[in-house]
């Protein structure tokens, strides 16, 4: 039986992680609060931060803004998570 968690991305049940995916204390808290389906919408937006703002993930410094992104987007910590500013969708009206 899947591991079921009330997903904060969600904001309903949905089914958990086996292992945390990503390392150290925000791997595990993201085990703990969002769900596999509400990390599938963290990736699309992690694309989006990492082609809008240029980030290498081999670079530490690029992963420590990515993790700021994380925690804005899981837990609405800081000032990052939200989309890029500029973004514009493909096709988006200009």
């Amino acid at each position: 039986m899947p591991r079921m968690i009330h997903c904060v991305v969600l904001e309903r049940e949905a089914e958990g992680f086996d292992s945390p995916p990503h390392p150290g204390e925000l791997g595990q808290r993201i085990y703990d609060n969002v769900s596999v389906e509400g990390w599938q919408e963290w990736l699309q937006r992690l694309q989006m931060i990492i082609n809008e703002n240029q980030l290498n993930t081999a670079d530490p410094e690029s992963i420590a803004h990515i993790e700021e992104h994380m925690l804005g987007f899981f837990f609405d910590e800081g000032d990052l998570g939200g989309v890029p500013m500029g973004f514009r969708a493909a096709g988006a009206k200009k």
